[in-house]
């Protein structure tokens, strides 16, 4: 049985097969962002040709997309409405009260700008459920909600959530009122608050409830429509899809809720990332995913992939309360266009080229300078060499746009403004790096520095220097390793349910009630997997208790005990959540009174690991034998030497490449600076570090 990982990225799609009978093939094509599916059903069809594989024999397709964060950043989504308690309509437009930049006059607050729902459609209802017990005080009208499912028809709209106060106490009010909107409109995108996020906090509910139903009929569109793809191509096997904790689910869970998928392309690269780190036996990785249009940052320290805080996950700006691998996105990538702005300042990004027309040497019509045509330029990129010579670029067309766009008004030659260009994209980079890793008590000096993306290794040394990260490990298949990701990641389900106690006082009647939700969380992630045809031997569960000190406003992630939690393993729980404390901030109040807000469960199945095929050991140091030709490279101190290029696909076990050179294969190149040598492993990996021998 062969695997298929596809993940489409802002200019290109990504593919891997893994088949079990004859090893691994990688394969890239242009994204489609008209349809990205259309990409994707290319891509497939061609390395299945590629690697000599029937469709039929394809048993699995893991994919990531990004048609969630599309229709975001977009602002593309459905127009939905929305049945919410009486009195209580303009939650989403209030929010927090809390202005995004506490100093700056000049800010968006995008609830209000671009709201997920629009006032006129978010509708209130009588109803009232009472804290702490979720006692019913008023019956839900369901004259009222039948009026409002009408008056959404008529309308046109088709993508409709319920939201009340307290559903996360007490569900059966948002469940009847789902019952009566379905009855007036059965084809209609309908969900309730707490299947999104059965939480407290009404806000963050409501907007992760809004979020799910403004992408909710464009993502369900889209994955049902390339499932149908899928299988006229004569594709049988499961469809998977990454979602943004680092898991992957089924074609129907990602349709049911695709808030999971918001940041589904970014997790298949750290999972990638973090792949890659155990083949070379590195806990300790920092991952710069650098493709078309951004830059995807994440730190995985201990080999252990991090999930952001709930106060910190938003999307375009709006609080999305699902699971979400502790990442940073920045427009910094291949397509990024540099440009001088009204002030005189020279920026790069976050401003891109896309697929289309892509940078100004794809000769597509882009006239404007990327930081691909800046590597062109300086000799970094060879024409017959780009993707294998499957992508033919125009040299003279990248010195035509940095000549006529940012020459002039820089008073510099070519190669110094193509320089510009890479400093300044380095330098933006380099200062995220350090905003996920320094600002949060991560020091780089202990970690490698792992740059893939099709455009992640020219970069890599030049971003590690700046860090001071200890050295840059440049994965087998960088320019393809999100998707590598999806295959190294296991299926993965939480379930939530809010449960306020304070964990050092509680007694047994407290233990009896947070056990009872733990039951029944289990039996919804059992559900759920054996849905997807787990076997019950291979279901795993893991407990979690989302807790803060008594007072506090956000909450950390502790880890409860297998067993049942009682008054002798209590102290598990509460060590774990101050050595949390301790972690992310630095400090814990190991006196103080831990107060437990959210019971969650992490519903596992693993998938089997990819294996890479291990390479051959060289017959001595030198790769001579993998030496292409010698051509000039202008290299970051504005030095330009004669410069090497070796073809990775010939590099044995044990061989070092002294720089200057390139690496070139189908996927990426990897730029290897003066005073730096590669080393190839026999996993596949290659580290470059400073020569100090020298």
């Amino acid at each position: 049985m062969a695997r298929i990982g596809v993940d489409v990225g802002g200019t290109f799609t990504d593919l891997i097969l893994d088949n079990e009978d004859g090893g691994v093939f990688v394969h890239k094509v242009p994204s489609t962002p008209e349809d990205q599916s259309v990409g994707v059903i290319t891509g497939v069809r061609e390395i299945c040709e590629l690697a000599g594989v029937k469709p039929a024999d394809i048993g699995l397709i893991f994919h990531g997309t990004t048609v969630a964060t599309n229709a975001v950043l977009e602002y593309d989504g459905a127009e939905v409405g929305m049945v919410t308690t009486r009195g209580y309509r303009d939650i989403l437009h209030m929010a927090r009260h809390k202005r995004p930049h506490n100093f700056s006059m000049h800010f968006d607050v995008p609830w209000q700008s671009r709201p997920l729902v629009r006032r006129r459609n978010r509708i209130p209802v009588t109803e009232r459920v009472m804290p702490p017990s979720g006692v019913i005080e008023t019956p839900l009208a369901e004259d009222e909600v039948r009026e409002a499912a009408e008056l959404f028809g008529a309308r046109g709209i088709d993508s409709v959530i319920v939201c009340f106060l307290f559903s996360f106490l007490n569900r059966s009010h948002e469940l009847r009122a789902k019952e009566l909107i379905k009855d007036v409109l059965p084809d209609a995108y309908v969900s309730c608050s707490h299947e999104i996020a059965d939480v407290l906090r009404e806000y963050e509910r409501f907007s992760t409830a809004a979020m799910n139903a403004f992408v909710g009929p464009r993502s369900s569109h889209y994955l049902r429509n390339l499932e149908t793809a899928l299988r006229e191509t004569g594709i049988t096997g499961e469809i998977r899809v990454m979602q943004s904790n680092g898991g992957v689910t089924t074609i129907d869970g990602a349709s049911k809720r695709p808030v999971t998928i918001l940041m589904s392309g970014p997790a298949g690269g750290v999972m990638g990332g973090k792949w890659a780190g155990k083949m070379s036996d590195e806990p300790n990785i920092i991952t710069v995913d650098i493709g078309g249009t951004s830059a995807d940052i994440s730190v995985i320290p201990d080999g252990s992939v991090r999930i952001m805080n709930p106060r910190d996950t938003q999307v375009g700006g709006y609080p999305v309360l699902v699971p979400m691998i502790d990442l940073s996105a920045i427009g910094a990538g291949g397509g990024s266009i540099a440009y001088i702005d009204e002030g005189g300042a020279f920026r790069v990004g976050p401003r891109s080229a896309g697929a289309a027309p892509g940078p100004a040497c794809y000769g597509r019509g882009g006239t404007e300078p990327t930081v691909t045509d800046a590597q062109v330029v300086l000799g970094r990129l060879d024409p017959e060499q780009f993707l294998g010579g499957g992508v033919g670029i125009d040299p003279a067309l990248s010195r035509k746009a940095i000549e006529e766009n940012l020459c002039p008004k820089l008073d510099l030659s070519v190669e110094e403004a193509a320089l510009g260009v890479i400093r300044v994209i380095n330098s933006n980079m380099a200062r995220e790096i350090r905003a996920n890793s320094v600002a949060k008590g991560i020091d780089p000096r202990n970690f490698s520095l792992m740059p893939f993306g099709g455009a992640g290794p020219l970069h890599g040394v030049a971003l590690a220097k700046t860090v001071a990260a200890k050295q840059v490990i440049v994965p087998p298949a960088p320019g393809i390793n999100a998707a590598i990701g999806l295959l190294a990641s296991d299926m993965q389900y939480e379930f939530t349910r809010s449960e306020l106690c304070i964990l050092n006082t509680a007694e047994q009647s407290d233990f009896d009630r947070i056990n009872g939700h733990l039951d029944e969380l289990v039996e919804q992630a059992r559900a759920a997997l054996a849905e997807d045809g787990v076997p019950v031997a291979e279901q795993q569960f893991v407990h979690l208790a989302e807790c803060r000190y008594l007072g506090q406003g956000f909450e950390l992630r502790a880890e409860l005990p297998g067993a049942s939690l009682n008054d002798g393993n209590r102290q598990l729980a509460l060590d774990s959540f101050h050595a949390a404390h301790a972690r992310d901030y630095g400090h814990a109040f190991e006196d103080q009174m831990v107060e437990m807000i959210t019971l969650r469960v992490i519903a596992l199945a693993e998938t089997k690991p990819l294996v890479w095929p291990p390479l051959e050991a060289g017959e001595g140091q030198d790769a001579a034998r993998a030496l292409l030709y010698t051509r000039p490279t202008t290299f970051d101190n504005g030095q330009a030497l004669d410069t090497p290029r070796y073809d990775r696909t010939l590099l044995e076990a044990g061989q070092i490449i002294d720089g200057p050179a390139i690496i070139v294969q189908r996927d990426s190149t990897t730029l290897v600076p003066p005073g730096y040598a590669a080393s190839v492993h026999g996993n596949g990996n290659m580290h470059v570090r400073e020569d100090t021998s020298k």
